[in-house]
């Protein structure tokens, strides 16, 4: 008898010591996603204090299991690839190093927010500090165009090609290109919430919508331009032709009152300046790099060190090329065509996963009209509204990631974001995300 109580009470105290855990890898996602935009290292500490508590959890807490995403293998696969190309890099030791610090991280972070993030109200608050960050983001944006920010020492521009363009933000990352990727997944990840939300809550998304835009125009970077453009009208003419006539409105505006964008976004169709002069040379020395070293690449992150050899552009010029400006063929150079295919199976499944929702929920009218019968009390419906205001969350949160991953994908064509660690830390939380609005999704459609 004492030994069946004494058995309790340390079942006990494992449920205890596993639900504080639990909350602590919950504010530890939270924090996380409030971070990356803000204070990378900052949000590499809650992302370390999260996987401590999962292993803790995983040792404490006998209920507790890992479980299963359903693109855990390409991601393993691609981290074994990753790994192994490490070991024929030119400079092995810089090579291991700069893999031990970024792809961990990336890893981590999509096991920890796909172990922690399983309900509807967990993944409402991980949005809310990401919607939160975002706006701090471009608030301060909107603060560099208003005082103004010299940049033409900078290198992010062609002053010959745009002498009147002396002004681009880039808020809290560290140009403007990298600002305006992550200005494209805030606007997409907006509009899908203004889908899934309603009242006061619909009128924030669309507020963070608009003013995502406005900054992005302020950082004048054509590819992201082109890429929100070219999502939103597509949106439009496949869902809601409201979005169409919103983006035909912005952009006809833009063309009017702002002659220095529509300059930038008219040279892409009517011009070749310096950048795109430089980008071409750089796909086709990278070609020439995968070709070369087809199956384990040049070896992670060793970009900068091979392509001297493959220059024949800048021509020794003192400039050093860190990526290929072309996401695809930056992972075939440096894993290899088996670590790129691997690391794409994993990117677009999520993005699909995201899209993928097992059914799609009518209007709350018809829910109504359809249940009213069966409905004996105020807390019967008011539940069924939660629940059905759940479900249009969930998807309209899946739409946001799918449309914001798809353009990761298109601004990939022309750069590689994912070069900057917090914008692939964000990628990896967001796949996570995916994967979990999708069992939440289908969890719903059974119950």
């Amino acid at each position: 008898m004492a030994e069946d109580i004494q058995e309790r009470r340390r079942r006990h105290r494992r449920q205890r010591w596993g639900a504080r855990l639990g909350r602590c890898m919950m504010y530890a996602v939270i924090a996380e996603a409030f971070l990356i935009p803000l204070l990378p290292l900052a949000a590499h500490v809650a992302l370390g204090i999260g996987c401590v508590a999962i292993l803790l959890r995983l040792c404490i807490e006998r209920d507790f299991h890992l479980c299963r995403m359903p693109y855990d293998a390409p991601a393993l696969l691609f981290l074994v690839i990753s790994f192994l190309s490490v070991f024929i890099a030119p400079d092995v030791s810089f090579s291991l190093y700069n893999f031990s610090h970024l792809v961990p991280i990336y890893v981590s972070t999509y096991l920890l927010v796909g172990q922690t993030v399983r309900t509807p109200r967990e993944v409402q608050r991980v949005v809310i500090a990401m919607a939160l960050s975002a706006a701090l983001v471009i608030l301060y944006g909107f603060y560099q165009f208003i005082f103004g920010i010299d940049i033409s020492a900078m290198k992010w521009v062609d002053g010959a090609a745009f002498p009147e363009l002396s002004k681009r933000v880039f808020s809290t990352w560290e140009n403007p290109n990298i600002l305006a990727g992550y200005l494209d997944i805030v606007a997409c990840l907006a509009l899908g919430l203004a889908v899934g939300l309603s009242g006061w809550r619909r009128g924030l998304a669309l507020t963070i919508l608009v003013l995502a835009l406005a900054c992005l125009g302020m950082t004048y970077a054509r590819g992201a331009c082109l890429v929100i453009g070219i999502l939103l009208a597509g949106y439009g003419v496949l869902r809601d032709w409201r979005v169409l006539l919103g983006i035909v409105a912005i952009g006809a505006g833009v063309l009017f009152f702002d002659p220095v964008l529509s300059d930038r976004l008219l040279s892409v169709f009517t011009r070749i300046d310096t950048s795109s002069e430089m980008r071409l040379a750089f796909w086709e020395s990278t070609v020439a790099m995968i070709m070369d070293h087809p199956f384990l690449g040049i070896g992670w992150g060793m970009y900068f060190m091979v392509y001297p050899e493959y220059d024949f552009y800048l021509q020794g010029a003192p400039v050093q090329i860190v990526h290929a400006h072309n996401m695809y063929l930056n992972y075939a150079a440096e894993i290899g065509i088996p670590g790129a295919l691997a690391f794409f199976w994993f990117f677009f499944g999520s993005l699909l996963l995201a899209f993928r929702l097992p059914r799609k929920t009518p209007p709350w009218a018809d829910v109504l009209a359809a249940h009213e019968h069966e409905w004996h009390a105020v807390a019967d419906v008011r539940e069924a509204l939660m629940a059905w205001r759940s479900k249009k969350f969930v998807e309209g949160l899946a739409l946001g990631i799918g449309l914001a991953m798809l353009s990761v994908a298109l601004n990939g064509i022309t750069d590689h974001l994912l070069f900057n660690i917090p914008s692939s830390m964000l990628l990896w939380m967001l796949a996570a995300m995916a994967a979990a609005v999708h069992t939440m999704a289908g969890e719903m459609k059974e119950g």
